[in-house]
């Protein structure tokens, strides 16, 4: 449900320790009350301390952008590895700050043993934290970390202790109702279920009430014993039966009452907009608007050359790589820092082209809802679909990222570009003061580039000619630099200022790039580098069971094959999609078998960094698989991965930002920072956080997750980067499976079986409607069978009047010789019931006036033509 209600208490019940008794150890602080000066204490030169009213008290200047600018601390602190500590103090500050508490190494590399983050202001107040050290140190240091404030400021800390024998306490999440549903909703038609935590073994009795508490339908649940992901005894429920459509529904077993939700058909045309407006979020070199996105979210360009900013038109390579700069301003920022990274961002903007080309080949899709002016996005009203004008964004940026020709490795593009050194948060774009750098140029990067560069020029090509040549030379100049390059790897320890992304792997990125080239081309080279490829006709290689990532890319090249009309063989085409098939199966066998729905089953429940956007890239696998086949279960499969994400999961948490009742916001985010900093908002609406993550990384996940059940390794916490980031690559699929739903639940289902009469003698009327622009086309046709017989196969034929020649269609075969034109079925749409009506389109190049035909003929029929 939309306007989610504020789970204050989720993150209150997370973090806040239960009493404890006291640490029991010796003191290990020096002078915390100060009684004897300042001595043991010291401070960086820029924030002189003193002791003031018994407390110590720093001069905090203008202007620090880092919380690190400005440090009070105290050194040779010994901490043994596996003890339990309390650290403890009284702070206040004459302005609103967060203060960062480190227990860390006194040199690099800085290995912390616990941080926190506590909001200080005029009132002192007492903060206490329990830890354990993972390590022994002989001399480890405590520092408050006070940096980062636009104004000067006093900061004053008192009765400071930390001191052995702690006894951490048991982290409990909140989980709140054990009737766990979609907190969104449900379609009318479509699948209804939702799982129960109990240690019951007996079927218990469900109902179904609306927001008046009315008992509308009721059965029996499922008991489905204990769950691997979560180790929780469950059972299950199914309510698909009903399908009255209404909002604020509850399920109530046991005497236990789920959050509420609405059941209908129009529950993600929100989301659709909302996780395609989180990449215009985090556009980089350029002022975010307020009235695209409100003043909460408004904010100057980032990365644009105004102090402290240094820009991205000039960034040099880290040093020794080359003596050249380049302008790669533009892109997306990837995640929580203000890096750009070619391979997420390749996969990313891959994703919303594909978004917009799903529209151009599914049956039912709606590309309206993706059409000039529907989108948040500056350029609307350009004649451009605003989902393109969004990925022109990123793409120019990744062409801008190729290494310039005459260059040693021209044609290859530099790995990523990012800040020196890791900027802390919060901190907006336009105020890091790091310097830039390009790091090395990497095969998987180049790669990224002629793949989504060959599919840019396809999408472009009907609406700017000039760009779509750009798109398609970069992409060719790229593979041929791939080729020279082949094993080219990004440097696993190359991880300061921003991750590293390596990739010891590259042959899914060549099969991708060859899937995207030849889509677009035709190039007889390039088919035979897909049917070359060790991965081709291997499902497990080009779907892992684990799903798509920017690491496994070949899936991507799959899909295009699949779907975007092509010049393969009908068997080699047939031979892809049984790929894409034969891994939606898997999918949606994962999903018939997980207690909470989720099509989603890494080996031995290893649930990775970034779980979510797996089940996300399995559920683009299964959208697609019924779209190309109309069977309802890979339908369901993709319902019910939906469900999992907006609360049917272990935590009864959704995990997408103002979708839900219990929804994550807090994510790790540079300038979407409220848990640290109250000026600054949540995560706009549409963040889908990584979620579960067994490697539990960062220390807030260490601190307070160990041992978790693989699906409950989460925390709604900021500092939690390795299970709480958002990044373009998670929301892309979001957006892209927000879309298919939005369709489905507008009446694009496509699941109805064909019929298997043709009719004798076609009755028919078609409507053909145009878009001509200078030396450009677009047509939609419709054949409606106004006969009494369904007709089982089809042949549309006409004649052009000019010299118009079609250059991609979609929904069906279309083949042009000379002015003659012959469209035949999609494998999806190869009936027409009577009364019925399929559809289907091109674009095309004209140095006329494009005019439509006026004599269209079914299966050598002649059909009235409107």
């Amino acid at each position: 449900m939309l306007g989610a209600v504020a789970a204050a208490g989720l993150l209150a019940g997370a973090l806040t320790a239960p009493a404890l008794a006291a640490a029991d150890g010796p003191e290990l602080i020096t002078n915390g009350d100060f009684s004897n000066g300042t001595t043991g204490w010291w401070w960086t030169e820029n924030s002189p301390g003193e002791v003031v009213d018994g407390r110590l008290c720093a001069e905090v200047p203008a202007g620090t952008e880092n919380p690190w600018d400005a440090i009070v601390g105290q050194n040779d602190l010994p901490l043994a590895a596996g003890e339990g500590y309390e650290l403890s103090f009284t702070a206040s500050a004459t302005e609103p700050i967060t203060v960062r508490t480190n227990v860390q190494m006194a040199a690099e590399p800085w290995t912390t043993e616990h941080a926190s983050a506590d909001q200080v202001g005029a009132e002192a107040k007492t903060f206490t934290h329990v830890f354990t050290a993972g390590a022994d140190h002989e001399a480890a240091q405590l520092a408050f970390q006070i940096g980062g404030s636009e104004q000067a400021y006093t900061f004053c800390v008192d009765d400071v202790s930390l001191t052995g024998g702690a006894e951490p306490p048991v982290y409990e999440p909140d989980t709140g109702s054990p009737v766990r549903v979609n907190q969104v909703g449900y379609l009318t038609e479509g699948p209804k279920n939702g799982t129960f935590v109990t240690d019951k073994t007996s079927a218990l009795t469900w109902t179904l009430k609306d927001a008046d508490g009315t008992e509308k339908a009721s059965g029996t649940t499922t008991p489905a014993g204990v769950d691997p992901t979560s180790r929780q005894n469950v059972h299950t429920f199914d309510f698909g039966d009903f399908t009255e459509a209404g909002e604020g529904y509850t399920v109530t077993v046991d005497g236990e009452t789920s959050e509420p939700f609405d059941i209908g058909d129009d529950l993600y045309s929100q989301l659709r907009s909302d996780a395609l407006a989180y990449f215009y979020h985090n556009r980089s070199g350029i002022e975010i608007d307020a009235d695209l996105v409100g003043e909460e979210y408004a904010r100057p360009a980032g990365h644009v050359g105004a102090a402290p900013n240094q820009g991205d038109t000039e960034v040099p390579c880290q040093e020794g790589l080359c003596d050249y700069t380049l302008d790669v301003s533009g892109g997306w920022y990837d995640a929580g820092d203000h890096g750009k990274y070619v391979v997420n961002g390749g996969i990313s903007v891959a994703q919303v082209m594909s978004n917009y080309e799903r529209t151009l080949t599914a049956e039912g899709a709606d590309g309206a809802a993706l059409g000039d002016g529907k989108l948040r996005v500056p350029e609307r009203g350009n004649g451009v679909p605003d989902v393109l004008d969004e990925a022109r964004w990123q793409m120019d940026f990744l062409m801008r990222m190729m290494v310039p020709a005459g260059e040693e490795l021209a044609g290859m593009a530099h790995h990523k570009i990012h800040d020196r050194e890791w900027t802390g948060l919060p901190l907006l774009p336009h105020q890091d003061p790091q310097p830039r750098e390009l790091h090395a140029p990497s095969t998987a990067a180049t790669l990224n580039v002629a793949a989504t560069a060959a599919q840019c020029a396809r999408l472009f090509e009907p609406y700017d000619a000039d760009f779509a040549a750009r798109c398609l030379d970069a992409a060719e100049t790229a593979w041929t630099a791939a080729k020279a390059h082949p094993d080219m790897l990004a440097d696993p320890n190359d991880g300061t200022g921003g991750g590293a992304y390596s990739d010891d792997d590259v042959t899914d990125e060549f099969y991708w790039a060859a899937a995207e080239l030849f889509v677009t081309t035709g190039n007889e080279t390039y088919r035979q580098e897909v049917m070359d490829s060790p991965l081709h006709g291997d499902t497990d290689a080009v779907f892992p069971r684990g799903g798509m990532s920017w690491g496994a890319t070949a899936g991507l090249g799959a899909l295009s094959l699949a779907t975007v009309p092509n010049e393969m063989t009908d068997a080699q085409l047939q031979g892809v999609r049984a790929m894409v098939t034969e891994a939606a199966d898997g999918y949606a066998a994962d999903s018939r078998g997980a207690a909470y729905g989720v099509p989603y089953a890494p080996q031995d429940n290893h649930y990775v960094w970034g779980s979510n956007s797996q089940v996300l890239n399995n559920m683009v696998v299964l959208a697609t698989a019924h779209d190309l086949t109309g069977e309802a279960a890979y339908r369901d499969a993709v319902l019910r991965g939906m469900d999992y994400l907006l609360g049917r999961n272990p935590l009864n948490q959704s995990y997408v930002t103002g979708y839900g009742e219990r929804d994550s916001r807090n994510q790790h985010h540079r300038f979407w920072a409220n848990q640290l900093d109250p000026d600054l908002p949540n995560p706009a609406p549409g963040s889908v956080a990584g979620g579960p993550n067994v490697e539990i990384q960062d220390p807030i996940a260490q601190d307070k997750l160990q041992g978790c059940a693989p699906a409950m390794c989460y925390i709604d916490h900021i500092e939690s980067w390795a299970t709480n980031e958002i990044t373009i690559n998670w929301n892309a699929p979001l957006a892209w499976v927000a879309s298919y739903l939005d369709d489905l639940g507008q009446g694009g289902d496509g699941g109805e079986d064909p019929g298997e009469d043709p009719g004798e003698t076609p009755s028919c009327e078609v409507t053909y409607s145009s878009n001509r622009w200078n030396g450009g086309f677009n047509s939609n046709v419709t054949v409606k069978n106004t006969g009494t017989d369904t007709l089982s196969g089809w042949e549309l034929t006409w004649s052009f009047a000019d010299d118009q020649r079609i250059t991609q269609a979609w929904n069906a075969q279309v083949v042009q010789t000379g002015r003659d034109v012959v469209a035949k079925p999609a494998q999806w749409n190869s009936t027409i019931p009577a009364n019925g009506s399929v559809s289907f389109g091109f674009n095309g190049t004209s140095g006329g006036q494009a005019a439509d035909p006026d004599a269209v003929s079914l299966n050598g029929k002649a059909c009235t033509v409107k």
